[in-house]
């Protein structure tokens, strides 16, 4: 179910990907006693909720950017006329071509902004080589932040639903930090 979630919330950025990586972080730590305070000997359930979230979250950048790929001139027209994915788009196309695909990665924290990077790349037929590498280093870092945070939230307040709501509050505060630096004007 998670894999799923983080799969498709590339298409419909308002699935709760990001809070079903935390619950099940949260109740993975609560049933390997961490939450107790023993130490975990059910590392592989944590490692392997990181491993699908983050492929998960690779697969849908791949499965978005080769539908932009080849969207053709309809995907050119709709993206031509809003003036924010025009910008988004030169801005993908300028960071990924001078290598600064850190882009990539921050947006991958920001509300929806997997989705236009992962649409831009593709519509802007921007070299699989310089997107995929990121995106995989976005959703690996992305789903190990999002599994830590359930994670310790329960270790630290107990597998609580406190626990859950800090590290929610936490992930949020990531996304507002890296929506503000993403529409930031480079210097």
């Amino acid at each position: 179910m998670v894999s799923l979630s983080v799969l498709l919330d590339v298409f419909v950025p308002v699935l709760p990907s990001g809070v079903l990586v935390i619950t099940a972080a949260t109740a993975a730590a609560a049933g390997s006693g961490a939450a107790t305070g023993r130490v975990p000997h059910d590392v592989p359930d944590i490692l392997a909720l990181i491993l699908s979230a983050a492929t998960a979250s690779v697969l849908g950048d791949l499965v978005a950017y080769r539908l932009a790929w080849r969207g053709g001139d309809r995907l050119d027209r709709a993206i031509a006329r809003s003036r924010r994915l025009t910008a988004a788009q030169e801005r993908l196309g300028d960071a990924l071509s001078r290598g600064g695909g850190a882009l990539v990665v921050l947006a991958r924290f920001a509300p929806a902004g997997r989705s236009v990077v992962s649409f831009c790349a593709g519509a802007a037929h921007r070299r699989a080589r310089d997107f995929v590498p990121w995106s995989a280093l976005a959703g690996l870092s992305w789903a190990a932040y999002s599994v830590a945070l359930g994670y310790f939230g329960a270790r630290w307040l107990g597998a609580t639903w406190l626990a859950t709501a800090v590290s929610l509050a936490a992930l949020f505060g990531a996304g507002a930090v890296a929506g503000f630096l993403m529409r930031r004007r480079p210097a």
